[in-house]
This record gives structure tokens, sequence and C-alpha cells, in this order.
């Protein structure tokens, strides 16, 4: 379909340059619907999409697209839409045959009885109650969250900068009076490079806060993604308990030398329910951005569309970025539980900070690379590829590392997990054989740990819509 046509407009907060007539200053509107900015004394530039008038298309058309010369070459400044077929294939057929093997550990130990290879009969019904009831609370939490959020955004982005701040003053803290000085010393580190980092970004705030309120509007004109979101969140739920059941199942009979596998097979799929609907929410987004007609309305063709595509075209690629991502999470997991040696603290310590680097560099490129793909049907190297390359020639690499809104959902997501973890570790103080069926009689640190992982993940989903929808946003006011 032909390019819509639209303008980049530059607000003046806190000045006359956009006003009701009398000078004094008004919100800007983006599709119809006031977006709240802070006013400051200095030029944010706020996205603000105005299409022209233009026939309805779809963004993404249901007949497949002959692709041109010009639709695999990028130019720099946006990207084109990609004639329809199936991307990455390979990684896609490995997550299908993974899910097979574990469907297979689920049938023989859950409803073939549960019996390890030494021959004793395990009982995880306390473990489904118990992640059924920390995933229900997560669930509506989650629900009550995104709420808040849509209606205290401006407040929140300052909120989530503090609390990393305060984080890491915490740990600074924890560490000293633990006799942990190597930590101790980091935390307060971290603490003092926060200050800084809040000092210098500080007037990046009201663009973040009209980029989340922007992504909030996109999100309210297309309630349908909400539906996708919980569509995720109950299989997302559903797999912490097939999994929890599978995997306790084998590595009671197989002995504990799988658990790498198992924890890559855990954060490989709940990457790739997270990323699908990063993907979904990026196509839907982006339709608004220039067609908004075509995405106005709870179900709209646009939710179909994306829907469609991220669940085949480009399930492979959400696969592969979602692999990478998983190996590096469980060699973590892993790498933690080495803490437990104390003549290995300081090359456990360089161990994790090198893992952190890795997993937080394969994210990053891994968020924006989702939009392009969802936007443009791109393979997964070629979308993060293209969309670096259009924020380097935008000069905009600094901006896009400075994205505070995300801060917003990392805080709401710690804060639902914690809550979960504590009401976990409440049912197991009510019963204290919950995990006595797995083989654990201590079930306070258990059950707040597995409490806080359920409800973590879960929360993470749901508001993986939002922080979809800013990323899709900002690539879109970008070309």
């Amino acid at each position: 379909p032909p390019g819509p046509m639209y303008y980049d407009r530059i607000v003046m907060f806190g000045s006359n340059k956009q006003s009701d007539g009398g000078g004094a200053y008004s919100a800007p509107v983006v599709q119809g619907t006031v977006v709240q900015g802070e006013p400051v004394a200095q030029h944010v530039p706020v996205p603000v999409p105005m299409p022209m008038p233009m026939p309805s298309a779809p963004a993404y058309d249901e007949t497949p697209l002959t692709a041109g010369p010009s639709s695999t070459d990028f130019n720099g400044y946006k990207g084109e839409i990609q004639g329809q077929k199936f991307n990455d294939v390979p990684f896609a057929i490995a997550f299908v045959v993974h899910l097979i093997v574990m469907l297979y550990f689920l049938v023989a130990y859950a409803v073939g009885g549960g019996q390890g290879g030494d021959g004793n009969y395990y009982d995880y019904t306390g473990v489904a109650y118990f992640v059924s009831v920390c995933g229900v609370f997560a669930t509506g939490l989650s629900t009550v969250a995104l709420g808040f959020m849509m209606k205290f955004s401006n407040i929140l982005v300052k909120m989530a900068l503090f609390f990393s701040i305060g984080l890491s003053l915490g740990v600074g803290i924890m560490g000293l009076l633990s006799g942990q000085i190597l930590m101790g010393v980091m935390g307060l580190v971290s603490f003092a490079f926060g200050i800084c980092y809040a000092y210098f970004v500080w007037g990046r705030i009201p663009f973040a806060a009209a980029n989340l309120n922007t992504a909030l509007s996109a999100v309210k004109s297309n309630m349908g993604l909400a539906g996708v979101a919980y569509f995720f969140l109950f299989v997302a739920f559903g797999w912490s308990i097939w999994w929890s059941v599978a995997a306790g199942g084998a590595m009671n009979g197989m002995g504990s030398g799988i658990l790498f596998l198992f924890l890559v097979s855990y954060y490989w799929t709940h990457q790739v329910i997270q990323n699908t609907v990063h993907v979904t929410v990026a196509g839907v987004i982006g339709t608004w951005w220039f067609v908004p007609d075509e995405a106005s309305s709870c179900c709209s063709p646009a939710l179909k569309d994306s829907f469609v595509r991220a669940t085949t075209y480009s399930f492979g690629s959400i696969c592969f970025g979602s692999l990478l991502v998983a190996v590096v999470q469980a060699l973590r997991t892993l790498q933690h539980m080495l803490r437990e040696n104390d003549d290995f603290n300081f090359l456990v310590c360089i161990i994790d900070c090198i893992l952190a680097c890795i997993e937080s560099i394969i994210e990053y490129l891994n968020t924006w690379a989702y939009v392009y793909v969802g936007l443009y049907g791109y393979s997964y190297l070629e979308a993060g590829k293209n969309v670096i390359t259009l924020f380097q020639n935008k000069g905009w690499t600094t901006l896009i590392t400075d994205d505070l809104a995300q801060n917003v959902l990392l805080m709401m997501s710690v804060g639902i997990g914690l809550v979960s973890g504590l009401v976990g570790l409440v049912v197991a103080a009510i019963d204290k054989d919950i995990f006595a069926g797995i083989g654990y009689d201590d079930a306070g640190a258990v059950g707040f740990f597995v409490g806080f992982l359920v409800g973590f993940v879960l929360a993470s989903i749901l508001m993986s819509v939002v922080g979809s929808a800013v990323n899709t946003v900002i690539v879109c006011f970008a070309e």
C-alpha cells in the first residue's frame, strides 16, 4: 500500500509554541486523544503522527506481496514491507520438537504416576496447587497494576528512576552489613552512578512520559491487545505448571545433570511467549500510527493480521532471538547456584557480570529487532541490523539507550513478583508439606522463590504490551 504522509512536530513544553490561541499551553492531541505532558523549560520532541486523508488500507495486506529490489535493501531511513514467507524456519522446528519432548516427560511423570527412576513415587499435586495460587494472584495484581499505570504514567516514570537508585543503595547497605564487602562496594558505586545518570537524563523525562502516554493511547484504541496478552498470560501460566511437573519428575528420575537443559526449556518458552506478544503489538501499533482507521477498535483487522503473522511467518524469527536469551538466562541461574561455594566468590562474581552484560546486549537488540519484525516482516538478523541502522542515521542511539519508560514496566514487574513471593511464603507457611512430594522439607525459601518467579514472569508478559507499544512509537516517530 502507498506510504501515508505525516509530519514530525516539535512541541515546546512550558511555552506558548502550542497554544489554544490565547498563548496558554495546551496538551498535544494524538489520534484524537489528549496526551498530557509535563511542562519544562526546554524543547522536547513529542511523537505526534498526523496521517493525511487516504483510502483505508491495511498496513500488511493478506495478499502475497512480490518482493522487489527495494524490499530487501534497507535505505537506512524507513523499512519496506517484505513478501509473505516463513523466516528462520529451523528455529521454529527446534522449538516445536522441544515441546514434544516436554510433553513426553509430562505424560511419563504426571499421567504415568510420577514414579522416578529410583522406584519412588512423587506427588506433584502440591506443586501444581502452589503454582496455581501464585499464578491467579499475580494475574489479578497485574490487571490492577496496568490500570494504575495508565492513570499515573508521569509520576511513575520518576518513581522508576528513583526505584533503580534506591535498589542500588539497598544492595550496597545489605552487602556491607552482611560482610560481603565486594557486593557492598559495587552497590554503592552503582548508587553513585545512578545519581549521576538521573541528573543527566532528568530533562528527558517529559519525552519518556509522552512516549508512554502515546503508547497507552494506542493501546486504549486497540484493547483487543489486552485480550491477546491475557491469552498468552494463561499460556505462560499453564506452561509454568507443565514445566514444574515435567522437569521435576524427569530430574528425580534421571538426576540433576539435565538441569541446564530444563532451564533453557523454561526460559525459551517464556521468551517465545513474550516476544510473540511483542511482535503482535508492534504490528497493531504500527498500523494505528500510519493507518488509524484499520486499528482503532477492539478486534480490528490489524490485530488479526498481526497475530497471524507472529504465529506463522515470523514465528521462526521469534524462536531464534528467544533461544539466545534463554541460554544466557539458564547459565546465569546455574551460576547463582555456585555462589554457595565461598572459595570461588570473586570468580563467580566476574562470570555473573559477563553473563549479565551478554544478556543485556541480546535483549537490547531483540527489543528493537522485533519491532521491525512486526512492522515489516523482516527475518531476525535483518530486522536487528536495519533498525539499529535507522537509529544511527537519526542520531538516536543515546536516546533509545536512555528510554526511561521501560524502567516503569520493570519496576511494576518486580513489585508484582515480590508480592507474589510473599503470597507463596504465606502458602508455604500454612502448608509446610506442600513441597514434600518432590523431596523439599523446608518449604519457606522454596515457596518465596517459586512465587516470585511465577509472579515476575506472568507480570512481565502483561507489561510487555505497553512496553512493545512504547518501542513501536519510538521507531515510527524516528521514521
